[in-house]
């Protein structure tokens, strides 16, 4: 019993985090199409509604492509590393 209690605590949350990723990228689709839209109109372009939506989407992609790769990304370089440490590869955990 205490193993159908352990996959349903379980699906529940993966549930509850499917929904909170859902509400922040909703979230941040919408900011990034005000930002989108505010800046061609301060560029003094008029562009159509659907080429807004199409840049807001390359630019979230672009974000969350990036910061896929930012924990990689940020331990190159630093000063006082070793190359006997270990790297902590937080993205495929």
């Amino acid at each position: 019993m205490t193993a159908v209690r352990n996959v349903l605590r379980g699906l529940l949350g993966s549930v509850i985090g499917i929904v909170v990723v859902g509400a922040l990228a909703t979230v941040v689709f919408t900011v990034a199409i005000f930002v989108v839209s505010t800046g061609a109109g301060l560029a003094g372009y008029d562009p159509s509604a659907d080429f807004v939506v199409l840049s807001a989407a390359l630019v979230v992609v672009a974000v969350i492509l990036t910061g896929g790769f930012t924990p990689r990304l940020s331990n190159s370089g630093s000063e006082g590393s070793s190359d006997d440490a270990t790297f902590d590869d937080r993205t495929y955990n």
